[in-house]
């Protein structure tokens, strides 16, 4: 499987990269940095700390967009620490970001193999709206996208509506969303659900080599936060699911094809992701594109599986 991450390297964004590169059938394509969850300054760094954490130095990374289409960024460094991976401290990276942009690199992978190239965007979706603009044939070039963001059904977690991605560029997710990609959606509707439990991460903390320690120590700044929210010691998993969902699209136990939209202009609502979930949606005039939305996975296989990638 040939793989393009669009990413903004924080912590689960780090899971979800360890999750891809432990497995030697997929060959990680590109990585386009974003700003999100730090700067896109920052996340462009991580992206290469983390790929040669993991043992993959030689995937290209590009830097990507520093701000949304239209409104301010807002980063969430009290989520993820001032350097975007815990406040661990990890080796500066020996390689460097590619020339090209990051919406320049994914045109140019999916045109180069039509069909061949998968996209997983677990960040603000610019990048892929700004290729989208340098190539509108996008969707018929790559196999399919797994996005995760939005919340559907669940509450927001940077407003009472909205998900952080998707509220962090709502215009560039309404063009993602309307472009016609073979798409999943991985919302927080399932990730809020699919929890790092205190157990699981004590025997993360057991496990043998740098990969395994190194991330067992992002989580811990991870889970301070989390703790939190739950009132316990757990962490949601969101980009390493999403992960998970392309990779071993086996473990989705429901879903259902559904046009989804976000909301653009309500003066509470704004960043809203809403699918039309009435049961005869099929019987209403849409030409809105189908997006397939995640709402159950088998969560202890998807751990178990996480856990493997880090050995």
């Amino acid at each position: 499987m040939r793989v393009f991450v669009d990413c903004d390297p924080g912590i689960d964004d780090a899971l979800a990269l360890a999750y891809l590169t432990a497995r030697p059938d997929v060959e990680i394509a590109g990585i386009g940095a974003v700003f999100g969850n730090n700067s896109v300054d920052i996340t462009t760094d991580n992206a290469l700390r983390l790929m040669e954490l993991y043992g993959r130095p030689d995937v290209p990374v590009a830097r990507g967009a520093s701000r949304p289409l239209v409104q301010p960024p807002h980063l969430a460094e009290s989520v993820h620490g001032a350097n975007g991976l815990g406040d661990v401290e990890t080796p500066a990276p020996a390689g460097a970001p590619v020339a090209e942009s990051a919406a320049e690199l994914l045109v140019r992978l999916a045109r180069s193999a039509p069909g061949e190239m998968d996209v997983l965007a677990v960040g603000p979706l610019t990048n892929l709206a700004l290729a989208l603009a340098l190539e509108p044939e996008l969707p018929r070039l790559v196999r399919r996208v797994v996005v995760m963001g939005g919340a559907v059904q669940a509450p927001g977690n940077v407003t009472p509506w909205a998900e952080a991605n998707t509220s962090n560029d709502p215009e560039a997710a309404e063009v993602v969303f309307a472009a016609g990609f073979d798409m999943a959606l991985v919302a927080l509707d399932i990730t809020m659900k699919t929890v790092a439990t205190g157990a699981w991460l004590d025997e993360l903390k057991t496990v043998e080599g740098e990969r395994a320690r190194k991330t067992s120590a992002f989580l811990d700044f991870y889970v301070g936060w989390y703790s939190s929210v739950f009132g316990a010691r757990q962490c949601a998993m969101h980009d390493p699911l999403a992960a998970a969902v392309l990779l071993d699209p086996e473990i989705v136990t429901r879903s259902v094809d559904v046009p989804i939209r976000v909301e653009l202009k309500g003066e509470h609502t704004r960043g809203l992701t809403i699918a039309d979930l009435r049961p005869d949606a099929a019987n209403h005039t849409d030409d809105r594109p189908r997006i397939t939305l995640v709402q159950e996975v088998d969560g202890e296989a998807f751990l178990k599986r996480m856990m493997d990638a880090l050995r």
